[in-house]
This record gives structure tokens, sequence and C-alpha cells, in this order.
């Protein structure tokens, strides 16, 4: 486990944003993950919400190379074999199952589990995981709920997702124990469907040079 957290956190350090994208297509896939890059952020999560994004894994994979490429939003073992299958560098949970955790044990491709309350922290420790995802992030508390956390489990470092925006993302990234965030607002859907991907990759470039306070 310890390999695979090593492999997880440089994807997760290089940079404060992690776009987490729904495509309707392949190609918009593609062309958001140039976008992206071309602003710094080279890494991107696509999650499994709609019928295209196993199809989008795979392209990004091939015709975007610089880009890290992951699948989130996985629910089972079913579709954590799928997004491998599809080349995606990393697996994002909401949560942690027996079966999806069994999954990535078998698996050389790392998973950051969702855990959001003590004990789903404590038993994601008890399995060897030490990068969480926090979701829903300002629903489950926010920024205010993350630092209580920190001097309890020092260990653990976060990537909150779900209801972060440009409003909020430092009182996240100012905290000791978030690593990153997860964010929607870097490929606004109206500017996806525009394709307005020059925008995109301005809305990219901002994020990237957010930092901790």
């Amino acid at each position: 486990m310890a390999q695979k957290i090593k492999a997880l956190t440089p994807i997760l350090t290089a940079q404060p944003v992690m776009p987490v994208v729904a495509v309707e297509s392949a190609r918009q896939a593609v062309d958001l993950a140039r976008a992206l890059a071309a602003g710094g952020l080279r890494a991107i999560e696509i999650t499994l919400r709609t019928p295209a994004a196993l199809d989008a894994i795979r392209c990004v994979v091939e015709e975007v190379p610089e880009t890290a490429c992951g699948a989130g939003t996985v629910l089972n073992a079913r579709q954590y074999d799928q997004a491998v299958a599809a080349g995606a560098k990393f697996i994002v949970s909401p949560g942690a199952t027996m079966e999806v955790l069994d999954a990535a044990r078998d698996s050389a491709v790392p998973l950051l589990p969702g855990a959001a309350t003590p004990s789903e922290i404590m038993a994601m420790l008890e399995e060897g995981f030490e990068l969480l995802k926090f979701f829903p992030a300002e629903q489950s508390g926010g920024a205010a709920y993350l630092k209580s956390l920190a001097p309890v489990f020092p260990s653990i470092k976060f990537c909150p997702t779900g209801g972060v925006s440009t409003k909020n993302v430092n009182d996240y990234l100012s905290l000791p124990n978030v690593i990153c965030v997860g964010g929607t607002w870097v490929a606004p859907k109206a500017a996806v469907e525009a394709g307005d991907f020059a925008e995109i990759t301005r809305l990219a470039a901002e994020a990237a040079k957010l930092g901790k306070a």
C-alpha cells in the first residue's frame, strides 16, 4: 500500500486543483484535457457519470500523454476494472466499500478513497490509506471541519471536493491536511459546450497559481 501511496502523491501535489469533469464525448475530453494542460493543470479526473467516460479516459491517455488521467465516481469493482482497462492512472471513489478496497488491493493503479467521518478515516488508516477524498466537502462541514481533524489524524491528507470554488478554495489550501482540492469551476459546463477552450485554459492558469497561504 505504501508504494501505491507513493505513486499517487506526485499526482496530487503537482497542482493545487484537480479538475473534476463529466464529459459527453471522447473528443470533448481530449480538447478539455489539452486546454487544462496548457494552463498548467496536467492531471484530470474524468467521472464515470456519463456513457462516454471510459472512452474519454482511453482517448485522453492515448492523445494527451502529458496529462495524468484518472477515473472518478468509481463505485464498485467492475467500474474499477473498467477504468484500469481504459488506462486510468488513478481511481477516485466518493466513499469506500470492501468491494472497492479489494479491487484496489488487487490492482497496481492507486485508489483515492472517500472518507468524511472519524470512524471512516480510522477504517481507512487500518487499510493503509493516508490520502483521502473528502466529499461532499462543503456539505460535510467544509474547511472548519477539516481543520478540526488535523491534530487528531496528523498523517492524513485530504483532497476536498464538492462545493469548492474560487470563493473558498484558499480556505482549504491553507490547511496543513489538504494536499489539493477537486474542482469543477476550472471547466465550466457552458464553456465546454461552447467549445471555449481558451477560457478553460485561462481558468486553469489561474487555478495553477493558487497556493497555500
